[in-house]
């Protein structure tokens, strides 16, 4: 056993000695107290009335089960019947509304993407903090990442089968391990289901798009007298998600809020006369390509191509400045040709086999097989702007524009812009994700000194398949060659290169509107496009007890211990063209050899994915006492709770995490507080460890001010070191007053703070840092060798920073409208986070903290509430929900001016308006219960059709924020849920 660990264990003891010889003369002798429904987190509106006995609560916020008393960390509770009123095919989509969720990935966000690894993941992320800091479990218990960050795939999740989710929203590493920084989100399943149940839904948006349908079935049964159970449970999605509307000014499907939002950037002489240096404007134009080319400069700039190749003057638009103008011909924008969300298939099949050794102890295997598949389109096309170098004897250009190119362009080549819309397809990026999980565990109770110990112990292997494909997709030299057409002898249109012909070049025509050579397509977007295979993998071994192990003054003085260990690893594989030639990627027929491209990988327009491997392993134990204190007629009830946890990790090295907690139920009617500190770690993932290298060419400058060329290799750091986060949390909790039967009120203040955070520095940050004296970064840069030896890792770093702090605010208010002479229960329930501060510092010298709240182009505004009232009568239910986020800025780093503004920095840049709206949506649901455990349902979501504010960004893009705004639209959903 480690030192420190000793050292700790020794600490806690000596505490918990400490507490029981401090308690008050006058504390009463401990007797099992009634179970408080505050003790469960964040009570549900219809929270059953206190029982007396010593039934015992498991609440997420700790390993110990609660008798008596509450946990001090604020958790969320939503049930089956909350899941089930929001009636969303994925439940990810109900957890992801929650106030305190922030940042949160699902179809919906990265459709821009092509290479970022997370399209189509569903992940969590509390506090804004990222999924890599949110620890997502299942029945308490760590499941395979779905990439190689480690965060899980919600919406692989046997989901029809859970009864109930946890949302602890407060450090728990301690009691739970790394990554639960932001918090940990618990589902509970329900194990022992008997009888037979299924949900079948189906929907679509008021545009009669994203049609989507859900089927789910669970059964469960016990023989042998009940002591052999088994479980098992199917559930398919389809969601046919928002296709691209293709180019130009248009929304998809009949959308009407997409205007070409761009940030348009004033010159630098504007800026010295005080204008701003951004400007959001709308119908937006980019100046420098047409859909079908447009010459950029010399004599013909402006000269656009129309059908069958046709010259015609293209229509600038007004107000040009930089890049864009504002209106004129929007043909060939391309900013609204990402889908709205993507075509979405889940497929999940779980079961799991209990046996029980006796009436209170089981053994049990679970195994759960999930794919899900996602198709989208980045981008349709594959805009170049004014970066084509064009030669006069182009044998497509028509006539009059290869006489005027020869007369009037002295080197024979002019520039040229193009949407390419004339390619026969978009852009398909297809992820795949495939988990095998299995389980064998061992639970129940069992008597030691004369007390009640419960223990739960499991090893688990996991297993995640992924695999991305991407289709009609370019590759850069092959597309230049392929441009670059003259006549032979013949008269035949040829590629101009010849080692081009020799594999396999084939003309095209980028001049027009005209249809493509599909020879030419074939060679250019040849069938098998870029392909990455991710095989990750997960083996854990992890036992916990906990009991009581000593009757203190004013209560049972209860104690989990357990011990983990843990081994993932991954490895990854790309195609020869985008990862290079080497042992794992190897020409062949699907990729044939071509001495054109680049044998060091990177020549696909986009998705150029790099092998790698790497794993680690960690070892850890932890230690959890909850001590009550007090416990008085005249003082109230409290107690104090105390946890260690520690890590070795075989890569990171040594970690450790802490809390220490404290609740007290006042004497004042149903009133509560708690506080929590803790200390809680995050260990560097297999991504941030062994990242594949990438490189491309750069140029730095030396410490002389001199410029260098080098090569910079994008690379994991394996010598990384764990995040270590302080999380402290104060609240106040009103519980089901005597004054107040049915209501309770929650108010938690949060304060989180992130060091040696993580992250990523350029090229001439390393080479600065290094001069300056960091000897950790100096490894990382070769700079003083000959031409073309020097080079710099461009890795991650444990500099950077994070601090957030907030409130927490959460109602509940259940009443019997009988009591006033009216039909039903009403049911009000209300969550909210106000972000006061959401901090980021890279750390670097030169930089300076960034703040996240209210920058509406993130994942943290000001506000994030949800609102729901719900009528119940027995037979028929209405619900009311409200979601709304608060307006906020694009950065608060800019500086907002009209005139005379400020020369602005590369920190604070100035801009005219820096106000972003906020937004509310409304939706309404209703059920019938036609029968015993059988109902209909409806609902409708966004029941305004509110369109999502726009969010411009510097380039044309779909300026849109769909971690903060409903980008869908109305969306009709309705089913049947029955029970046998």
């Amino acid at each position: 056993m480690p030192k420190q660990f000793r050292k700790t264990l020794i600490h806690l003891a000596v505490a918990s000695a400490c507490g029981v010889l401090a308690l008050p003369g006058h504390a009463q002798e401990s007797a099992a107290a009634p179970a408080d429904p505050a003790s469960a987190p964040a009570p549900a509106p219809a929270a059953a009335a206190p029982q007396e006995g010593v039934n015992t609560v498991v609440v997420s916020g700790s390993r110990i089960a609660a008798r008596g008393f509450s946990q001090p960390t604020p958790t969320t509770t939503l049930t089956a019947d909350d899941l089930a009123k929001s009636a969303k095919p994925n439940l990810f989509n109900t957890l992801a509304e929650l106030p305190a969720l922030q940042g949160s990935t699902g179809r919906t966000t990265f459709t821009y993407s092509t290479s970022s690894g997370v399209q189509g993941l569903s992940s969590l992320s509390l506090r804004g903090l990222g999924t890599i800091r949110t620890l997502t479990l299942l029945d308490g218990q760590r499941v395979v990442g779905a990439n190689v960050t480690g965060v899980t795939d919600v919406s692989q999740f046997p989901q029809l089968l859970v009864k109930r989710v946890d949302v602890v929203t407060g450090g728990a590493s301690a009691s739970y391990g790394s990554d639960a920084v932001g918090g940990v989100v618990n589902f509970i399943t329900d194990k022992k289901f008997s009888g037979f149940k299924f949900n079948a839904e189906g929907g679509m948006t008021k545009y009669h798009d994203d049609k989507n349908g859900t089927l789910q079935a669970a059964w469960g049964k016990g023989f042998m007298n009940d002591r052999l159970h088994v479980t098992a449970s199917g559930e398919f999605t389809k969601e046919n998600g928002i296709d691209s509307p293709g180019f130009g000014e248009v929304g998809a499907n009949g959308r009407s809020w997409y205007k070409n939002p761009a940030l348009q950037e004033s010159t630098k002489a504007m800026q010295a006369a005080g204008a701003p240096r951004y400007k959001s404007i709308q119908h937006a134009q980019h100046i420098q390509y047409a859909k079908y080319g447009l010459i950029t400069d010399g004599p013909l700039k402006g000269t656009a191509f129309g059908p069958g190749g046709t010259p015609y003057p293209f229509q600038y638009g007004s107000n040009c400045v930089g890049n864009f103008c504002v209106g004129g011909d929007l043909a060939g924008s391309v900013g609204a040709g990402t889908n709205l969300a993507m075509n979405f298939k889940r497929q999940v099949a779980y079961t799991r086999v209990s046996w029980d050794l006796d009436a209170d102890n089981e053994i049990y295997v679970t195994g759960n097989w999930a794919q899900v598949k996602s198709v989208f389109s980045p981008n349709p096309g594959a805009a170049k702007q004014a970066n084509l170098g064009i030669k006069c004897d182009n044998a497509y250009l028509p006539a009059s524009i290869a006489a005027g190119c020869a007369s009037g362009y002295a080197n024979g080549v002019m520039q040229v812009g193009t949407a390419n819309a004339e390619f026969p397809a978009n852009i398909s990026v297809l992820p795949t994700r495939t988990q095998r999980r299995f389980v064998v565990g061992a639970d129940g109770r069992f008597t030691l000194f004369g007390k009640d110990w419960s223990y739960d112990a499991y090893a688990e292997h996991g297993e995640n398949t992924t695999v991305i494909h991407v289709q009609d997709i370019t590759l850069n030299r092959r597309y230049n060659y392929a441009i670059d057409a003259v006549r032979d002898a013949s008269g035949n249109i040829v590629c101009r290169d010849a080692n081009a012909r020799a594999n396999g070049c084939q003309p095209i025509n980028i001049f027009g509107d005209v249809p493509i050579n599909m020879a030419g397509w074939s060679y250019i977007a040849p069938l098998n496009g870029p392909m990455q295979h991710t095989d990750s993998s997960q083996n854990v071994v992890s036992a916990n007890v906990h009991g009581d192990v000593a009757e203190g003054w004013a209560g049972p003085i209860s104690m989990a211990t357990g011990f983990e260990w843990r081994r993932e690893d991954y490895s990854v594989v790309g195609d020869p063209y985008g990862a290079g030639v080497d042992l794992q990627s190897r020409y062949g027929p699907s990729y044939p050899l071509d001495t054109t491209l680049s044998t060091g990988g990177d020549n696909w327009f986009a998705g150029n994915y790099h092998n790698g491997r790497g794993a680690f392993n960690v070892k850890e134990a932890y230690l959890e006492l909850n001590i009550p204190f007090l416990k008085s007629a005249t003082w109230g009830e409290a107690n104090l709770n105390l946890a260690d946890r520690e890590e070795k990790y075989s890569t990171a090295g040594h970690a450790s995490a802490w809390k220490i907690g404290a609740t007290w139920k006042t004497p004042v009617d149903g009133l509560r507080l708690r506080a929590v500190s803790s200390k809680d770690v995050r260990a560097p993932n297999l991504s941030e460890l062994y990242a594949a290298m990438t490189v491309t060419n750069q140029a730095v400058n030396n410490n002389q001010g001199s410029s260098i060329q080098i090569q910079q290799r994008n690379v994991g750091n394996p010598d990384l070191k764990p995040e270590v986060a302080r999380n402290n949390s104060f609240g106040i909790v009103l519980s089901q007053p005597s004054w107040a039967r049915g209501f309770n009120l929650s108010v938690d203040y949060y304060d989180i703070k992130v060091k040696n955070v993580i992250n990523s520095l350029g090229p001439q940050q390393e080479v600065d840092l290094c001069y300056a004296g960091y000897q950790n970064v100096c490894s990382a840069v070769s700079i003083n060798g000959a031409a073309g030896t020097n080079y710099v890792l461009a890795q991650s770093f444990n500099f950077a920073s994070l601090h957030t702090r907030g409130v927490d605010i959460e109602t509940a208010y259940r009443t019997n409208l009988r009591d006033y002479g009216l039909p039903g229960m009403f049911t009000l329930r209300g969550m909210a986070t106000r972000t006061i501060h959401s901090l980021s510092d890279p750390g670097v010298p030169g930089t300076t903290p960034s703040e996240g709240a209210g920058n509406m182009a993130g994942s943290t505004p000001k506000w994030k509430a949800l609102l729901t009232q719900s009528w119940d009568n027995g037979k028929l239910g209405l619900s009311l929900t409200e979601r709304w986020v608060s307006a906020g800025v694009f950065s608060n780093e800019f500086i907002e001016c009209q005139t005379n503004c400020p020369l602005p920095t590369a920190a604070h840049p100035t801009i005219y308006d820096n106000h972003l709206p906020g937004a509310t949506y409304v939706d309404f649901g209703a059920t019938y219960t036609f029968a015993k455990d059988s109902m209909l349902y409806f609902k409708i979501d966004n029941l305004a059709d509110r369109g999502p504010v726009l969010v411009p960004q510097t380039n044309l893009s779909i300026g849109i924020n769909p971690a903060l705004y409903d980008v869908i639209g109305r969306t009709y959903r309705a089913g049947v849920r029955m029970a046998f």
